[in-house]
């Protein structure tokens, strides 16, 4: 009886199996539905994928993923052409303008149901026909094709059940590094703007159209004067492609202030110096705290930069924000520097400083740990080292942004399979409140590679309670997206003070200057 029982439960299942295939390659080889959604005229698909997403391809542009869903389908929309009459029309006219959430939302319905439908049709005729093919019985064809729907409304119920309209304020966009201001849009838009679903895909269209009428002279960013722009730069590391990188994207995001995190040079030699001489050609104010490779050498010689701005423990108001910058007590390079590994310490270096914030809206350091003995006394903490950018949001109220390598970390990415990328984020922050608003993350491909990514966040509670960290609290813990390196070799630090024989111990550099 038993057996009996297995083998056609193994019928059943191989039945379903070959339902499933076939309902699956008839999804894929359903083709594209053309649909006209505002101006523009689409391309959909729907393809079976690991995880649920909607891609929206903007060649030659670039694409904006979003993560729509979580049913394992992913909705394409390619960008084929513009009606540029159309396009001008809508975006000149109020009164189109108006209307335009409407005819978007309308015109994206019919088209998604469109390609819904035949998707259905062609899932339920692929599994049809692979188990007929298969089983040459249309009884079981029949079964198959029933247990196919009941598999697609499975689907599309749990697509339908954990769509989240708000992805569309996060995107990744990938493509050229020019263009991605102008489609991801500006923070602003996102914060005050896109309140609603329809207003979001309002933007979107828009700031298409808008970059496929100037196709050919790419657009400048359209600055929001009621934000000011920060582009959080770190970890250098003596690489020149990391000046085209911050050049670019000094012009492309139109930044106010460049806060660099450190470790600016290698080995914080008195010939890596001019190195540095890249700083006053930016043309804006260039904040830089020391890092575990940069010497006090190193920090003299961008301090004599036009526009450079040295924060070592102490406060400065740039681009309407106050500012507080620390330097790393570590000097990696010398090694008769003794170091201890334990993270406690440099915390409570970072905390003894707390008194020293004056108010500040953003604390600028080079190592996270460090960054987190900060935790309550700012509302942002900014800082480097770790070769990989990660943020945690405190229990405090306080956030740590942790910077990746904007030099690939230089030339040791030639030690590692898979090449370094070069990263760096522009930090959107209200004028009035000095609070961040959103940040966009920007990511080239490592040594060799051409890829750029721009991931769009917004900050949830931009007005959030900072509450002071308790005292004798343990170590605070947040919610961290990426995994830090281990800090490389801290000094022993009580209250404050650096015991005399773990003091930086000046470089060659140092002593002749």
């Amino acid at each position: 009886m038993n057996a009996v029982v297995r083998s056609r439960a193994s019928r059943i299942l191989a039945v379903l199996l070959v339902a499933a295939v076939g309902a699956w390659l008839g999804i894929f080889l359903s083709g594209t539905v053309r649909a006209q959604i505002g101006p523009v005229e689409t391309g959909m698909s729907l393809r079976p994928a690991w995880g649920g997403e909607t891609v929206v391809d903007a060649s030659p542009l670039g694409t904006l993923t979003f993560h729509t869903h979580d049913a394992p389908l992913r909705l394409r929309i390619t960008l084929e052409n513009i009606d540029q009459e159309r396009a001008k029309s809508l975006i000149e006219d109020p009164r189109l303008a108006d209307r335009l959430p409407e005819i978007i939302e309308r015109d994206l319905l019919d088209g998604v149901r469109a390609l819904v439908i035949r998707s259905l049709l062609c899932a339920g005729a692929g599994a049809l026909l692979a188990v007929l093919m298969v089983y040459r019985r249309p009884r079981v064809a029949l079964s198959g094709l029933l247990a196919a729907a009941v598999g697609l409304a499975a689907t599309g119920a749990l697509a339908a059940l954990t769509f989240r309209p708000g992805s569309l304020v996060e995107p990744r966009y990938s493509g050229l590094v020019a263009a991605a201001p102008s489609l991801v849009g500006s923070a602003e838009s996102i914060v005050t703007k896109f309140e609603s679903y329809r207003s979001q895909l309002t933007k979107l269209v828009t700031n298409v159209s808008k970059l496929y009428d100037t196709v050919s002279t790419l657009p400048v960013y359209d600055a929001d004067p009621r934000s000011i722009r920060v582009l959080h730069v770190s970890d250098i590391h003596l690489n020149p492609i990391g000046w085209n990188v911050i050049r670019s994207l000094k012009d492309q995001f139109a930044v106010d202030v460049i806060v660099d995190t450190g470790d600016i040079s290698d080995h914080g030699t008195k010939a890596e110096n001019k190195f540095v001489e890249e700083i006053g050609p930016l043309g804006v104010p260039y904040v830089f705290v020391r890092g575990n490779h940069d010497s006090m050498t190193t920090q003299k010689a961008v301090a004599r930069q036009k526009n450079a701005v040295v924060l070592d423990d102490r406060t400065r108001t740039v681009a309407g924000l106050k500012i507080y910058g620390l330097g790393d007590p570590r000097f990696t390079p010398d090694k008769s520097v003794a170091v201890d590994a334990d993270p406690s310490n440099l915390r409570e270096y970072g905390r003894a400083r707390v008194p020293r914030l004056d108010g500040a809206d953003l604390v600028a350091v080079h190592d996270d740990i460090i960054a987190r003995g900060f935790s309550g006394a700012a509302p942002l903490v900014l800082a480097g080292h770790a070769h990989k950018r990660s943020t945690a949001l405190l229990p405090t109220g306080t956030r740590v942004m942790v910077q990746g390598s904007t030099g690939g970390a230089g030339l040791r990415a030639l030690e590692h399979a898979a090449p370094t990328p070069v990263q760096a984020s522009v930090l959107y922050f209200d004028r009035e409140t000095k609070r961040l608003q959103a940040w966009d993350d920007i990511t080239l491909g490592g040594l060799g590679e051409q890829s750029v990514y721009v991931q769009r966040h917004v900050e949830d509670d931009p007005g959030r309670m900072i509450s002071p960290e308790p005292t004798n609290a343990p170590s605070p813990a947040g919610t961290v997206s990426g995994t830090p390196k281990p800090a490389a070799g801290p000094p022993l630090w009580h209250q404050g003070r650096s015991s005399p024989m773990l003091q930086r111990s000046p470089t060659e550099g140092d002593r002749e200057s």
